[in-house]
């Protein structure tokens, strides 16, 4: 699965225009460059957990960083992730881990957590990208 979904939500943001990366679709929501900010943090999150690895250290993103700067940063996090996941095994999927809120959780937890988190990641993606007149990279003509 991350082979396409590092694929696909890296083509989303290369797609959407610089200028656009502080476009937010109500006053309520994210920017389309905070949500790259929050993808990036998630990646390393999540993946750092289901590969039983560190998170490393790393400067925190605001989104505000400009294109060129998130691309590379969500092109590194979707590297780190296959790194990751590269030593998660089965075995994994039963031992406690420590989530985000402090309380335990079975390690299956993240794996499913990392699955729905790049699903959603993607779909918010292309709504932004749709509500500015561009096509989502699943959604365009093969080339």
């Amino acid at each position: 699965m991350l082979s396409g979904r590092a694929k696909n939500t890296v083509a989303a943001f290369q797609e959407m225009p610089a200028e656009k990366y502080d476009y937010k679709p109500t006053s309520d929501q994210m920017t389309f460059g905070h949500l790259a900010a929050h993808i990036i943090e998630s990646n390393y999150f999540f993946c750092a957990d289901v590969g039983g690895v560190a998170n490393p250290k790393k400067d925190e993103l605001k989104g505000t960083e400009g294109k060129d700067k998130l691309v590379a940063a969500m092109q590194a996090s979707f590297d780190f992730c296959s790194t990751a996941l590269a030593g998660a095994t089965d075995a994994r999927m039963g031992e406690s881990i420590q989530w985000f809120d402090g309380k335990p959780r079975a390690g299956a937890w993240a794996f499913l957590a990392l699955a729905s988190s790049w699903a959603d990641h993607y779909g918010a993606a292309a709504m932004y990208l749709r509500l500015n007149g561009l096509l989502p990279p699943t959604a365009q003509a093969k080339k």
